[in-house]
């Protein structure tokens, strides 16, 4: 692996960083309002009040040690199977907006494999509600391993997070890559930094667009006390028709006013937080 490999990785890993310290607050309230019980909260603006006002201003970033820890292992995973992935499907540097979506859907499946215990951690810390009973992440490690294993504990939710992911990185990927082009085209192959934080903004409402019911369905079976039964596709769909009987079909969307307002600051901090990382160790090793 060469220096400008390794560069780009530390850029990314940092520019992960970044972005949870950025938008945990919000994905805090996000997966309350996907997994609370029914008649906790009125919406999102209820979640934060409560939260601030029974656990205090630092129960927002709740769960953030499990993505901090596991970001430089995602983001690295990601931005080689993206990569893998475009040359897989085609030997040329241009790829068509659907090529884009097949690699796109392609690192998708293959980030699951970390991003899913990554996620069931974040999930089950920020599912506690400042109980005197609320446990520690080791103490949560723990008992996941001991209790479940590592099929049906660490990697619990892992077919439902391949579901999520395939279709929320084939329209990040897609979206991105769209409106950087129609920037392209108007200022050129270097377009300015704002044209990439906004391209980056965009990419991340297609994600959540794409896949949203599907990560209801993930934090709802992370966060549960037992593992789900059957085959993924059986309980996927069971978990799908219970969040329609107790919430209608807005229950599939619950939280994602939070994910959607998180995207654009997130993108923004990892972008900024990736170039300028980027720029320093490039001036530091040259390359």
């Amino acid at each position: 692996m060469d220096a400008s490999t390794v560069n780009e990785l530390l850029a990314g890993s940092v520019g992960g960083a970044a972005q949870v310290i950025v938008g945990q607050p919000l994905d805090t309230i996000k997966t309350r309002a996907q997994t609370a019980p029914s008649g906790m909260f009125k919406g999102p603006m209820d979640i934060l009040a409560q939260t601030l006002r029974k656990e205090g201003f630092f129960a927002l970033y709740k769960g953030m040690a499990s993505p901090l820890l596991g970001i430089a292992g995602v983001n690295s995973l990601l931005f080689a199977a993206y990569g893998v992935s475009k040359r897989s499907i085609s030997p040329f540097p241009h790829l068509s907006l659907k090529e884009i979506a097949a690699a796109g859907a392609l690192a998708g499946a293959v980030n699951a494999v970390l991003a899913s215990p990554v996620e069931m951690f974040k999930v089950r810390m920020q599912g506690q509600y400042g109980s005197p009973s609320d446990k520690k992440l080791r103490a949560v490690v723990t008992e996941m391993w001991r209790d479940w294993g590592l099929r049906r504990g660490i990697m619990r939710g892992y077919w439902v997070t391949v579901a999520r992911e395939i279709p929320a990185y084939a329209g990040f990927y897609t979206a991105f890559e769209f409106s950087r082009r129609k920037f392209s085209q108007k200022y050129g192959a270097q377009i300015p930094v704002w044209a990439l934080l906004a391209s980056g903004s965009t990419g991340g409402i297609a994600y959540w667009l794409a896949c949203y019911p599907l990560d209801v369905v993930k934090s709802r079976i992370q966060l549960r006390a037992t593992p789900p039964e059957g085959m993924p596709i059986q309980y996927i769909a069971r978990e799908l028709k219970l969040v329609v009987s107790e919430s209608g079909v807005s229950g599939l969307f619950r939280g994602l006013t939070p994910s959607l307002l998180r995207s654009i600051p997130a993108a923004a901090s990892t972008f900024a937080a990736f170039e300028l990382t980027r720029e320093y160790l490039k001036e530091i090793t040259g390359v």
